[in-house]
């Protein structure tokens, strides 16, 4: 019994460990995401269904810089792995790259699939894909792969851009 308790508090501060981040981007925790229906985002849209299979397939994953793969992701890690898989679209692999080669998409005008980036510390350096109804999904550095709102508590002054990959 000794050793099952030991277990159990070495997995339940592991857990406290591994759910640090290196920001705070999951002060306010979305519960609605985790009852949302993609159907609501884009009805009849193959393209938005093919990025949520490629979400649902990886959400969870956790966070790691560089990442590319189930084991991790980062976040245009996740929306490369995503397209390519998903929609069988090569993207360039950097945010910088992204929003150097992507059609520049005015914020009025972002539809499910457009890529979404955020100003962190003075630069663009977060991406997550817009899926319609204010969510976009992307590969955080607290929570791993994760669907957040557009206008949350940490993102909504953080947007900065989008950008279309047709």
């Amino acid at each position: 019994m000794d050793q099952f308790l030991r277990y159990a508090f070495i997995i339940i501060c592991s857990s406290f460990v591994l759910g640090g981040c290196a920001s705070n981007q999951s002060l306010q925790r979305d519960t609605a995401s985790q009852q949302y229906s993609p159907v609501e985002a884009a009805p009849g849209s193959a393209k938005t269904e093919k990025l949520w299979q490629a979400f649902e397939r990886y959400q969870g994953t956790p966070y790691q810089y560089g990442g590319t793969t189930a084991r991790g992701f980062d976040c245009s890690g996740f929306i490369t792995t995503a397209y390519r898989e998903g929609l069988g679209q090569q993207l360039p692999r950097t945010t910088s790259q992204m929003l150097r080669y992507g059609d520049v998409v005015h914020p009025q005008d972002v539809k499910p699939g457009d890529i979404v980036f955020f100003r962190i510390a003075g630069k663009d350096q977060h991406a997550g894909i817009y899926m319609g109804d204010n969510r976009f999904i992307h590969a955080s550095t607290s929570s791993g792969v994760i669907m957040s709102k557009l206008n949350g508590y940490y993102w909504k002054d953080r947007f900065s851009s989008a950008r279309r990959f047709d």
